[in-house]
């Protein structure tokens, strides 16, 4: 099991420095040739390079097109973030579920709804709007 981890955390390390290197086409390819990276998401979209962000939320946005079926492997490892002591993950994480679409995520949103920093409630909202329009549903009042 330990050794999983370390190739885990090995993985996640690579394409975060890639990621930083601006090798964003690289990064899509290998996640759209092997699914089980989107478990990693939660993780990278915590990585304190802006770059690294950045570059996790424009890969998602492709991917949506590129890998629709796959993209939601990634929502399990957001949720949590979601409530992240740290406000910018929290906005991230808010962010790319509203990117993937997924409607599970809205009750975790709408929690998000009350959040003490007004950033982060302003991307809840605009996150129900996408995932609700995505969905063919009417936009949050």
């Amino acid at each position: 099991m330990k050794k999983n981890r370390d190739i885990n955390s090995d993985i996640k390390s690579m394409i975060a420095d890639y990621m930083e290197k601006g090798f964003l086409e690289n990064i899509i390819d290998m996640f759209r040739h092997d699914g089980k990276l989107y478990s990693l998401i939660g993780d990278l979209i915590q990585d304190k390079r802006v770059r690294v962000r950045i570059g996790i939320t424009a890969m998602l946005e492709q991917l949506g097109t590129l890998d629709r079926p796959n993209i939601a492997k990634a929502v399990p490892n957001i949720l949590p973030l979601v409530s992240h002591e740290n406000p910018v993950v929290r906005g991230d994480a808010s962010n790319l579920l509203g990117i993937i679409g997924d409607s599970k995520a809205v009750p975790f949103l709408e929690k998000a709804l009350s959040d003490e920093n007004p950033d982060v409630r302003l991307i809840a909202r605009e996150a129900i709007d996408d995932i609700k329009k995505q969905s063919g549903q009417s936009s949050y009042q």
